[in-house]
């Protein structure tokens, strides 16, 4: 089977400018429904990626003290 058959871009392209011509709060609420879980799961990667930074920020500061007392008591 012909993959240009499977999935034709240029009809579905011309389909979607179709479809947003004709109806543009419905396209638009559509992409935005489609796009809000995407944006969740962004937000959520992105405050588990800030902890884990805040977390290894503390943790090197934390062996910093620890070697400048040690050191020290040199």
């Amino acid at each position: 089977m012909d993959k240009r058959k499977l999935f034709d871009t240029k009809a579905w392209s011309e389909y979607t400018v179709e479809w947003a011509a004709e109806d543009p709060y419905g396209f638009l609420t559509t992409v935005i429904l489609d796009l809000t879980p995407l944006f969740l799961v962004s937000v959520v990667l992105f405050w588990k990626l800030a902890k884990m930074i805040e977390a290894r920020e503390k943790e090197l500061k934390k062996k910093q003290k620890c070697q400048e007392n040690i050191t020290k008591a040199k």
